[in-house]
């Protein structure tokens, strides 16, 4: 299964990009890292549904689309891997997953999505949920290796 990360906003130098990258080179699945960016200057609604519009534009065709979004389910490290481990197994051949930018997801992205996961209800920075994503990633693999990186 390949594993498509699209997210809005690109990462310049920085810690968060690092952490990112430390998680990414760690995946044995195929993942991507897909940034968009709108340039034009909008009013925050009308910011969030122009990259809606390019955060769907990205998507792989017959992609399974995971949202993510404070609005969400919560999933535990094992509950994650159970579900990235039945899609895997089920056929699913490309998962992606969906992050906004400073607003948020548009509606129709939400609409859009198979399912909605938060990373809890805590606000986080678009920019670092990518690495705390891309370590859950990293977790999710190991824990369907039965790898003992995960001793919960």
């Amino acid at each position: 299964m390949r594993i498509a990360i699209v997210a809005v906003g690109k990462a310049r130098v920085s810690p968060e990009r690092d952490l990112y990258r430390h998680y990414a080179a760690r995946i044995s699945w195929p993942l991507t890292l897909i940034e968009v960016e709108e340039k034009k200057r909008l009013p925050p609604p009308a910011l969030k549904e122009a990259e809606g519009r390019l955060l769907l534009a990205a998507v792989p065709a017959r992609a399974t689309v995971w949202a993510l979004d404070g609005g969400g389910r919560t999933l535990d490290s094992e509950a994650l891997a159970s579900a990235i481990g039945r899609l895997r197994d089920g056929g699913t051949g490309d998962l992606a997953l969906l992050i906004g930018g400073a607003d948020g997801l548009s509606d129709e992205v939400l609409r859009r999505a198979n399912f909605t996961l938060s990373l809890g209800a805590m606000t986080w920075p678009h920019m670092l949920v990518r690495g705390m994503l891309g370590e859950q990633l990293y977790r999710a693999q190991q824990i369907l290796a039965g790898h003992p990186y995960h001793r919960a």
